[in-house]
């Protein structure tokens, strides 16, 4: 992200349909979606991760974000998030972006577990958790939502007989 993708973080992050699943007033105001954006910057700049943007390779088109944040409870878990626009939902985007970002943290960055939750309306969320092998935790109160957020993990694959990873505790959008 840079500043000069303001609109983009607005076409997606003010949308109401993408909104009412990350924020309690189902909305982010124009401020709110400034903020956002200027978070995910400060993120990479800070740690080198984001919730990127994402776009289609056949046409360059705008589909949403999705990326990493530091997991603050448990370090070396990362947090994995996805945002799509609803154009692009039920079309497996999400589970093409979630897949070569878990490698990346998994593989690159040597993550030790990726931590992830969704708003308990989002079926479609839960689904994709699942296919991508998160197993569920538990649900973790997530203040932006004011719900209680069910709560999985994906541990690295043990190596060496070392014990993969096991809790989290935080859910985010």
């Amino acid at each position: 992200w840079t500043p000069e993708d303001l609109p983009l973080a607005r076409s997606l992050w003010a949308d109401a349909r993408v909104a009412r699943f990350i924020h309690a007033k189902g909305v982010f105001s124009l401020e709110e979606v400034a903020a956002r954006l200027r978070r995910e910057m400060d993120t990479q700049r800070r740690f080198g991760i984001q919730y990127w943007p994402a776009f289609l390779l056949t046409s360059g088109a705008f589909v949403g974000c999705c990326g990493l944040r530091p997991y603050e409870p448990s370090p070396g878990t990362l947090e994995l998030g996805v945002h799509l626009l609803p154009e692009f939902w039920r079309q497996g985007l999400a589970q093409e972006a979630a897949r070569r970002v878990i490698a990346h943290a998994l593989d690159d960055l040597k993550a030790e577990a990726l931590f992830a939750g969704h708003n308990p309306g989002n079926e479609a969320s839960r689904g994709l958790l699942s296919r991508l092998g998160f197993t569920y935790t538990h649900d973790e109160f997530y203040p932006p939502t004011g719900l209680q957020h069910p709560s999985y993990l994906l541990a690295r694959p043990s190596e060496k007989g070392r014990p993969a990873p096991t809790g989290g505790s935080h859910a985010d959008d």
